[in-house]
């Protein structure tokens, strides 16, 4: 009687599959890695855009007078980055305050609006 022997080891089709497994697992991961990397980009911008916004109604609140209806456009470099911050000073129904938005964008992009109220001094 002559025995065979069968060699352990895994099938072709077996390391296909688990090949696909993992690449399947490698691409998720480096979408989600992707992903993050957005969002921190994202909010880098926005935090730079906030202080330009804060910075513009800063000036706006510490010119000491009422500043002009109508609209006025600025840069703004924070960052190594440039931002366009476009003011927006609209008369309200009491006459004694200004309502000033500031909008800020970046490469045609809208990226902030903060609004506030100003008065007279």
């Amino acid at each position: 009687m002559t025995r065979r022997f069968r060699c352990g080891g895994f099938t072709l089709v077996e390391v296909l599959v688990a090949l696909g497994i993992v690449s399947i697992a490698l691409v998720a991961g480096l979408q989600a890695t992707a992903a993050l990397t957005r969002n921190a980009l994202r909010q880098s911008d926005m935090l730079l855009a906030q202080l330009c916004a804060e910075n513009e109604l800063a000036r706006v609140r510490l010119a000491r007078q009422m500043p002009g209806i109508g609209e006025t456009a600025t840069e703004c470099q924070q960052g190594g980055q440039r931002f366009a911050v476009t003011l927006e000073v609209a008369p309200t129904p009491n006459p004694n305050f200004l309502r000033v938005d500031a909008r800020v964008a970046q490469a045609g992009q809208s990226l902030m609006r903060i609004s506030t109220v100003v008065g007279r001094y």
